[in-house]
């Protein structure tokens, strides 16, 4: 099924943002000390013109994108989840990537020239599943989903993911958000998609709405060495029972408070799996979970990646579907074990 180019935003994609991307933050004065560096600090996006962009753009992806482009790939399931998880696919060729107007869109971007060359395209894949919302094996109610994948997005990841060995935490925005604006009810931003259904709430506080960034640490097999996901990461409550969750990469090599992505892991590490020098890779996702009219929690996610290194996008591709679909299993066996320590 073809996909036009007009559909596709310049945020929520596989092209790393830089740090002149993003809106200011006190990590980035040390590194803004050349003219280029300084003029670019001055043309940064307002931090609230930039989360209401990436969010905006993420839930017309959910919303519009995949309904009316995507096409319908298997229907998998997961152990111990009870329901049926499906998949679904999109491509976009390089041709189309690079003519998305990434500099004169309202949040401008910088872009290598590989993409502007028109050198790498993206293969997107969806796994929509919906879920019994009650506290029983198998199933989680609205209050656990949204508790085990919105809040603490990354550090609850690395719990039930068991190839991820570091959710580490370069830095976030929660004092700049907390400054923005009232913390006692929805009414700090209101927004909408290009869904007329679509309204997006959102308070300025760090378990509701949070801007941060990770470096994501995942072993593979031998003989392939571990692998490091740079991201830029937005959780938000977009609605009393609705929130989404948005990775996008970025370059953070030259930040002194990143970890992996600068070498400091090589000395600083505490573990030897930490101490190896890992390939930087790269990979966007959007995540939403809502509870349905029906009663029903419906949970979807969609991305595209590239682990980089010696391992072939043929295989990458052919893998990700099913990888994708056993995070579900993963995360109802975490919760069921949540469940059983709190009951201890």
């Amino acid at each position: 099924m073809a996909s036009s180019t007009a559909e596709l935003g310049n945020l929520v994609r596989l092209v790393p943002f830089t740090i002149n991307d993003l809106p200011a933050h006190p990590a980035f004065e040390a590194i803004e000390t050349t003219g280029a560096q300084t003029g670019a600090a001055a043309s940064r996006p307002t931090l609230s013109a930039f989360i209401i962009a990436i969010l905006t753009e993420a839930a017309r992806f959910i919303d519009t994108t995949v309904p009316t482009t995507f096409q319908t790939g298997a229907t998998k399931s997961s152990s111990p989840s009870t329901s049926s998880i499906q998949i679904l696919k999109q491509s976009y060729t390089p041709s189309q990537i690079s003519s998305i107007p990434f500099a004169t869109s309202p949040i401008k971007r910088s872009l290598p020239p590989d993409i502007l060359q028109g050198q790498h395209g993206e293969s997107w894949f969806v796994r929509k599943s919906t879920h019994e919302n009650k506290k029983a094996e198998g199933t989680a109610n609205w209050e656990e989903m949204d508790g085990g994948l919105r809040v603490e997005h990354n550090e609850n990841e690395k719990g039930y993911t068991p190839d991820i060995f570091d959710a580490y935490k370069v830095l976030d925005w929660d004092a700049e958000t907390l400054a923005m604006g009232n913390l006692d009810n929805f009414t700090d931003i209101r927004m909408r998609s290009e869904s007329p259904r679509h309204h997006m709430y959102l308070a300025y506080r760090a378990d509701i709405l949070r801007l941060a960034v990770y470096e994501m640490c995942h072993k593979l097999p031998f003989p392939l060495t571990t692998r490091v996901f740079p991201v830029l990461v937005v959780t938000a409550l977009t609605g009393t029972n609705e929130g989404i969750v948005v990775h996008v990469p970025i370059d953070i090599r030259k930040l002194p408070t990143a970890f992996y992505s600068n070498g400091r892991n090589l000395t600083e590490g505490d573990t030897a799996v930490k101490k190896k020098k890992p390939v930087l890779a790269v990979y966007t996702s959007i995540e939403r979970i809502r509870l349905l009219p029906d009663d029903k929690v419906e949970w979807a996610m969609g991305t595209a990646s590239d682990a980089k290194g010696v391992l072939p996008m043929a295989i990458q591709k052919s893998a990700l579907p099913g990888a994708i679909a056993k995070d579900v299993g993963l995360f109802m066996k975490w919760m069921s074990e949540k469940r059983k320590k709190s009951r201890t």
